[in-house]
């Protein structure tokens, strides 16, 4: 993926979720025939196709539980000292992911999110929590078992994860209107 010229780095980005997005849209896709014709006219190399997010090849592919506020042993706070994020927060081993990693988890691309609009598939990785060694991964849904309902079919199945950058402070919750257009 080749950062727009107008790109900030990463690391000064106020929202590193919706920089992400922003940085990865791409403009509408030639036609095969559009690009040979193309080509062809200018004896100039065909146009390669620029990568979408969503269809990187995984880092990880890693097994999913869910966790809520409310629960046993879960208090507000990652261990970042940041407060969870419902829908945001991942939960990981540090030694395998490291904390402060944005990820992209395809399989939550569209499911509901607490304010009602659709998940854009971008969770940040500021959590550990004692059962989560390895391959594993521990989504934070919500407060109460109530918040769990959208994600429950995603409950220990094996996810396709990737990593997408990092970010700075803690996670926000939203993550701008570039998504609406994905």
């Amino acid at each position: 993926m080749t950062p727009h010229a107008n790109a900030q780095p990463r690391d000064s980005v106020a929202d590193p979720i919706g920089q992400l997005i922003q940085d990865s849209i791409q403009t509408p896709a030639e036609t095969p025939q559009d690009a040979v014709a193309a080509a062809t006219a200018s004896e100039a190399a065909p146009v390669k196709p620029r990568l979408r997010l969503r269809d990187l090849a995984p880092d990880w592919m890693l097994k999913a539980t869910l966790y809520h506020g409310g629960a046993k042993g879960v208090g507000g706070r990652d261990s970042l000292g940041c407060a969870t994020v419902p829908m945001r927060t991942a939960a990981t081993d540090r030694n395998l992911v490291p904390r402060r990693t944005i990820l992209f988890i395809k399989e939550t691309v569209g499911m509901p999110m607490p304010d009602g609009g659709e998940h854009d598939g971008y969770w940040y990785a500021s959590d550990v929590g004692g059962a989560v060694k390895g391959n594993r991964i521990d989504l934070f849904t919500g407060h109460g078992s109530g918040s769990m309902r959208h994600m429950m079919k995603l409950n220990m199945k094996t996810l396709t994860v990737s990593r997408v950058g990092t970010f700075e402070g803690c996670p926000k919750a939203k993550v701008g209107a570039e998504i609406a257009s994905r």
